[in-house]
This record gives C-alpha cells, sequence and structure tokens, in this order.
C-alpha cells in the first residue's frame, strides 16, 4: 500500500449490512415478494432489480418477529431525529416488526441499503404503516422512502442519506454526519464552527461528504475489495457538490472550490466511533472558524456584500436602473430553465441601516411570484442578524438593485453594480 503525505489511507470493512423495520399490529396481510412485485413499472432500475433478486438470495431476510424480540429503539433519539408523535404512537401499539436485512459488499451500488429500504418500503405502503431506518433512527413514510431510492437516470439526493446533526461546546459548534458508515466510510466532523453558520455548514459538509464518497467508491470500484482506500489530504469541496448532493444541479453551482485537510481520529474507546476530521489547511493563520465562515462566503456568494450607495444620476444609479430593466426578462429565463447549465441565479437587495441601506446578495431558489424571491443568503449582514450565510431570505422585488449570472469562472451577465465597484466609483455619504 503507498502512503504518501497527499493522501490519507482509510480503512474498508470487509461487509455491510442495512436493517429496516415496518412496525404493524398483528401479523402482516402481504408477503414482501408480493409487495416489492406492486412497485413494477413505479420504481427505477437497478433498484427494482437488486430488490427482486435479494430477496431471492441469501444476502436478505426478511422476518416478522414479536416486538419484544427487538431491541428497544429510543424515542428520544427517534424524537430528536424528526419522529413525529403519531408515528412514535403506531411504534408503541405495534405487536409485530417485519425486520428487513440486507448484506453486501462495499462499493457501489450500496446495493443493501438500495434493496432493503425498497423492500421495507414495499410492505409498509401494503400494509398501510411506517418504515424505520434503524441506522439512521429516523421514520420514513413509504413515498419518502421510495423517492430517495434513486431515479431512472441513477441519481439520489445525498442528504436522504445522511444527515448533519451538531452539538454546541465552548469552542463553537461541533458538527457530524450520520450516514457514510451506510457506504462504508467513516464519518465526518467538524470542530469550532462558529454559531451563526449553523445552516451553512451543514450544507458545507453535505457537499464534503458527497465529495469524498465519490473519491470513496471510485477507490472500490475493482472485482477485490481493497484494505485500504486512499482519500486526498486535501478534500476540494465547491457549490456543486453542496447543490447535488441536494438534488438542485442547477443551484449554486458556479462558485469557487475551497479546500479543507482530512485527518483521521481514531476512536480510544473501542465503543466508540472513529471520525475524519475536516480542518483548514495546514499553515492557515488565525482561528479554524475564521476559515470556516470564508469557505462559507466562497460557496455561498461568488459576490461580496457591500454598504456603499449612490446618488441619482451617477454611474450606480445608471447601473442600478440598467439591472431593474432587465428583472423581467430574468425571471422569465430562470422560470423557464433557460440559464446555461451549472449556474447560478443571484441578486442584491437593501437592507435598512442607521447610516443608509446595507446591500447584501442571495442565491435565488424560487421566483414563482413577480413581486417575490425566495432564496438562501450569500452573506452575512452587518445591520440585520438574522441575515446569516445559507439562511432562508424572502426578498420584495422593489427591494433589487442589481442581478448576477455567477458561472464557474464568475459574473457572466449581470453585477452592474459590482462592476462599478470594482472599478472604484467612490461611495457617497
Amino acid at each position: 500500500m503507498l502512503i504518501t503525505d497527499d493522501f490519507l489511507p482509510v480503512p474498508v470493512p470487509e461487509s455491510l449490512s442495512a436493517t429496516y423495520l415496518v412496525p404493524t399490529t398483528g401479523l402482516p396481510s402481504v408477503t414482501a415478494r408480493t409487495a416489492v412485485r406492486g412497485l413494477a413499472g413505479r420504481l427505477a432500475e437497478p433498484v427494482y432489480g437488486l430488490a427482486r433478486q435479494m430477496l431471492d438470495s441469501p444476502l436478505m431476510s426478511v422476518d416478522t418477529r414479536p416486538v419484544g424480540e427487538f431491541p428497544e429503539l429510543p424515542p428520544d433519539l427517534l424524537t430528536a431525529f424528526g419522529a413525529s408523535e403519531a408515528q412514535l404512537d403506531r411504534l408503541a401499539a405495534a405487536t409485530h416488526l417485519v425486520v428487513v436485512q440486507a448484506e453486501y459488499r462495499p462499493g457501489w451500488p450500496p446495493a443493501h441499503e438500495w434493496a432493503a429500504r425498497a423492500v421495507a418500503a414495499a410492505v409498509a405502503e401494503a400494509v398501510g404503516g411506517d418504515v424505520v431506518d434503524v441506522f439512521g433512527l429516523q421514520f420514513l413514510d413509504p413515498a419518502a422512502a421510495l423517492r430517495s431510492l434513486p431515479d431512472a437516470e441513477g441519481r439520489v439526493r445525498l442528504v436522504d442519506w445522511v444527515l448533519v446533526p451538531y452539538s454546541s461546546d465552548a469552542e463553537g459548534l461541533w458538527f457530524t454526519t450520520k450516514g457514510l458508515r451506510r457506504f462504508g466510510l467513516l464519518e465526518l466532523q467538524t470542530q469550532g464552527v462558529p454559531d451563526h453558520l449553523t445552516r451553512a455548514w451543514g450544507a458545507v459538509m453535505t457537499g464534503a461528504a458527497r465529495r469524498l464518497l465519490r473519491d470513496w467508491t471510485d477507490g472500490l470500484a475493482g472485482d477485490d475489495v481493497p484494505a485500504f482506500v486512499q482519500l486526498p489530504v486535501l478534500a476540494t469541496v465547491t457549490g456543486h457538490d453542496i447543490a447535488v448532493a441536494y438534488g438542485n444541479p442547477e443551484q449554486h453551482g458556479a462558485t469557487a472550490p475551497v479546500l479543507l485537510r482530512l485527518e483521521l481520529d481514531p476512536a480510544t474507546d473501542p465503543d466508540a466511533d472513529s471520525f475524519l476530521s475536516l480542518r483548514p489547511p495546514a499553515g492557515h493563520p488565525g482561528p479554524a472558524g475564521r476559515y470556516f465562515a470564508n469557505a462559507c462566503a466562497t460557496l455561498f456568494s461568488g459576490i461580496q456584500p457591500d454598504v456603499r450607495y449612490a446618488r441619482s444620476g451617477d454611474a450606480m444609479s445608471r447601473a442600478v436602473a440598467t439591472a431593474r430593466a432587465g428583472l423581467a426578462d430574468i425571471r422569465s429565463r430562470f422560470r423557464d430553465g433557460q440559464l446555461p447549465p451549472q449556474t447560478q441565479l443571484v441578486v442584491k437587495y437593501g437592507l435598512p441601516g442607521d447610516d443608509g441601506p446595507e446591500y447584501v446578495w442571495a442565491g435565488v431558489t424560487t421566483w414563482d411570484s413577480p413581486d417575490r424571491i425566495v432564496g438562501a443568503s450569500a452573506s452575512d449582514a452587518n445591520t440585520d442578524p438574522t441575515v446569516r450565510i445559507g439562511s432562508p431570505v424572502v426578498v420584495d422585488v422593489s427591494d433589487i438593485v442589481d442581478w448576477a449570472v455567477l458561472g464557474t469562472s464568475g459574473v457572466i451577465e449581470g453585477g452592474w453594480t459590482q462592476a462599478v465597484l470594482d472599478a472604484g466609483q467612490p461611495p457617497t455619504p
């Protein structure tokens, strides 16, 4: 095994397993095979074929057990991961559990997870019940479980498989992933994240998970399962990684990449988990939290905010007028999907402040109403503590002073006010 300063060898487990439960009151009225046949034409390949093949092989087992024969699921953790009162009540009233378990080698596709979830969802749909993902300690309704499986083009949303919980300590926020071990990879963690980056860093962690999972499965592509996969010590994360992980490749795909250093943090307790830690690159000056904030600014903007404003009739006013004149056209193109691939539409709008408006940028998520945009903030505002990188925002179109289409090399259309600022237009009091 070749070990260099550029790569980190990460051990590969011999096999992986998945377990899903379907709580029932009384014995189920349908068999797993019958339930899966009901998905014909609704579930894309290769998942439908995988589910049927694994049902007929020793790689999968489907058993119905009395509730008391299965370890109790902790209600507090189920609640923390989104369980509703109704779901917990149905679990408490259940007399039996349909236990779906599958095993497979590490690599892509993760046949154990896809097949087991498909079979459990089919059974739950047939009996009108819930699916419990034992690994994630999550309830899934059957429709949501089926939607999380690959579509006809083989695409999945990583957020349907990997969670990013966090907690707070004296050094800031501690983020971890929960779901990468489904694929054999160690979970990620980041410590010392500033409190105001809660949403933004969760998205960055998800994008990093997507990028590393791709490197991981590339390393498992051979016929034989290796003992180690070498992952790059400097992980590159882009806005496109984040967008794909969330199932929106048309959004946030045009930002510059950021680098995160990957370190192995082995557990000292044999019952605890080891992690892959994401840290700033070696030699980065200043605290880690500052680097994380700059990384979020890079990944969620591409254009910096400003607090400058201008008098009527000067270059800035002409830039604003040009931008506003094009709003109707850019909305139509955005809604019709006519923007270039791998680009992002952003708008600049004003927030009121004591010394004049502060102009901040937001990525456009939806623009259904001509008068209102729903998006995600691309920067932290100075005047409004609720406007933080990645936070949802609603923008009145009347407040917009500029817009831009971001490509991989920066602004490819629009950005008139930014051009004035970059050219050295002096701010006016």
